[in-house]
């Protein structure tokens, strides 16, 4: 196995394991960022608007 998958498969098993560990920290953590995408494609949306 080359360096870069083995690296990919730790970062899956530690976010597993985070997630097991910490399962209301996960959500908080998916909220916020589901949150800051949503605010990002809304100002997006409103420049582009702006624009025309």
């Amino acid at each position: 196995m080359n360096l870069k998958k083995v690296l990919v498969w730790l970062a899956i098993a530690f976010v597993v394991f985070y997630v097991i560990q910490q399962p209301e920290s996960s959500a908080e953590m998916v909220k916020s960022a589901g949150e800051a995408l949503g605010d990002a494609a809304s100002s997006i949306a409103d420049f582009v608007t702006s624009l025309g």
